[in-house]
């Protein structure tokens, strides 16, 4: 699954519907995939991890993403014990390979993996990939309009194509109507398709660089009952990023 937040990094495309008719489910999730396929980013971010006993757990890193996401590279800055360790996502998280500075080695994660936490949050490396998922592996209907969070949203249902290859049975997003950005997004289980998962919440939104931008990202897994929190520090978009910074040899560096 792909491009679940990729951390709020969002793109503003705004329009007002197609030839004056109203918008069906499928263009919906189309301009909100243009949306947050940025074609490059830079992102400073702090990310809190609230586990089920309470006790929270807090990591700064800093990240950057190309091609439209898919290719990511997130390097640790904090705690001092994960300082230097890095994770390398190509084709949309489809192919991982993590770095470790105590060992200066780096290892390759078993495919499955991407379906696996990150760093322990309620992000796995699938929710934190680009790409066209929204589009190639679910099959959008139109709910019924909504107000969430104090915006009025489009309320998008994707339902998983049986031969995808993706962690969850369906999304429930719900839109923001002025630019398209996704407010919310519910997460079904992927064995229990009545069953919400995991809940994301976009807010503290900014315009940086022109573009309408999420501050801060929660995730809240009502499996576990714990809540990931992201908040960007900093944000650049369009930034000029050398392919040979998404190799496996710059992972040491």
């Amino acid at each position: 699954m792909k491009k679940y937040i990729v951390p709020g990094l969002l793109m503003l495309f705004l329009t007002g519907g197609l030839y004056g008719q109203e918008l069906t489910g499928e263009d919906i999730i189309e301009k909100v995939n243009d949306l947050m396929n940025v074609s490059t980013s830079y992102a400073k971010s702090k990310m809190t991890i609230t586990t089920t006993s309470g006790q929270k757990r807090t990591f700064v890193s800093e990240s950057w993403s190309k091609n439209k996401g898919e290719k990511n590279l997130v390097r640790y800055l904090e705690p001092a014990r994960v300082k230097g360790q890095a994770i390398l996502m190509l084709n949309n998280a489809n192919d991982i390979w993590v770095y470790f500075p105590r060992t200066q080695r780096v290892r390759k994660l078993a495919t499955h993996a991407k379906k696996q936490k990150m760093q322990g949050s309620d992000f796995s490396y699938e929710d934190m990939g680009g790409g066209d998922s929204f589009i190639d592996d679910f099959l959008a209907k139109r709910l019924k309009d909504e107000k969430i969070e104090g915006y009025d949203c489009y309320q998008v249902k994707l339902i998983r194509n049986e031969e995808a290859d993706v962690s969850y049975s369906k999304l429930v997003i719900w839109v923001n109507k002025e630019n398209f950005v996704p407010v919310a997004i519910d997460y079904y289980d992927e064995d229990a398709p009545d069953r919400v998962l995991k809940t994301l919440i976009q807010s503290e939104f900014k315009v940086i660089d022109d573009l309408p931008t999420a501050m801060k990202v929660v995730m809240i897994n009502k499996n576990d009952n714990s809540k990931t929190e992201m908040e960007i520090l900093e944000v650049k978009f369009n930034v000029e990023l050398d392919d040979s910074m998404f190799t496996e040899r710059e992972l040491k560096k």
